[in-house]
């Protein structure tokens, strides 16, 4: 089967580790893909369940399968979530050629667009709706916020506001506190001065037009890999969603070259991309 070229794939909340995973489905679909840029926004890891040494082959292979991807030329980007925030210590760095960050902005087709995986709202759904009332409360104002309460809350034994555990995200959804957090994420980004957010965390696979007093914006959220199996695909000038419960993909299990292949050989390949990459740059400045 002809793989389908893709200018942008996002993908989040995949909770790798967790028994919730559909690890075999992302597998096929990531092995149905050619994109050019691949964005993992945030919950790709479980990092909380993976203590339970749970971490069987087909999870194991996904992560083979991205390393592959960006050995061969794709622009990998992961974004920090909340149950791999261990990963926010390394903000702007590398691993190998996938670059780490808490955020990601780029310019598409005129349009100014911000990557970023949403549990900063966290803090509070309300509290939130009203500091964005003042429009220096951006990102970085709203991320502090969030580690502040998350780490205040761990010292006293409870959990953080819905969303920030993935047994809360399996269960009965609120639709006003998801079209409160899609409010509170569009009008963050509008007063910022982005064209299009596009975020996870809420589990919620959503594409809208959200206008506020200062303008509007298009809110764009890729679902997960535990429940709905979704993706956003980005494409001709256009965002879609991606449904892997619509699309016959049962022939495309894997690349042959996955069923042999062993990480150390692909980490190895990307750190070696890498430092040729850098070097050519460096020979560039003379």
């Amino acid at each position: 089967m002809k793989k389908r070229r893709l200018e942008i794939a996002v993908l989040s909340d995949v909770h790798l580790g967790s028994y919730a995973c559909h690890a075999e489905e992302l597998l096929t679909y990531l092995s149905s893909i050619d994109p050019k840029i691949l964005i993992l926004n945030g919950d790709i890891l479980d990092t909380k369940k993976m203590r339970n040494n749970y971490f069987p082959p087909s999870h194991l292979k996904v992560i083979k399968k991205v390393f592959s991807l960006a050995s061969k030329g794709t622009e990998v980007h992961f974004i920090t979530g909340n149950h791999d925030e261990t990963f926010r210590k390394i903000d702007g760095l590398y691993m190998g050629a996938i670059k780490v960050s808490n955020r990601l902005t780029l310019k598409l087709n005129g349009k100014n667009t911000l990557f970023f995986h949403g549990n900063i709202f966290d803090f509070s759904f309300h509290l939130s709706h009203w500091l964005l009332k003042f429009g220096s409360f951006g990102f970085d104002s709203l991320l502090k916020l969030s580690k502040l309460k998350t780490n205040s809350l761990r010292l006293i034994g409870k959990k953080n506001s819905p969303f920030s555990h993935l047994e809360s995200a399996l269960g009965e959804r609120d639709s006003e506190q998801i079209s409160l957090f899609e409010q509170n994420v569009a009008k963050m980004a509008i007063n910022q001065h982005y064209n299009h957010v596009v975020c996870g965390h809420s589990h919620f696979p959503n594409k809208r037009i959200i206008e506020t007093a200062k303008g509007e914006c298009l809110y764009l959220n890729s679902g997960d890999w535990v429940e709905h199996m979704t993706a956003l695909e980005y494409s001709f000038k256009r965002w879609k969603i991606y449904r892997y419960e619509n699309d016959k993909l049962t022939s495309f299990y894997m690349d042959e070259e996955l069923k042999s292949m062993d990480i150390n050989e692909l980490i190895t390949t990307l750190t070696h991309r890498k430092s040729k990459e850098e070097q050519n740059e460096a020979e560039g400045d003379f």
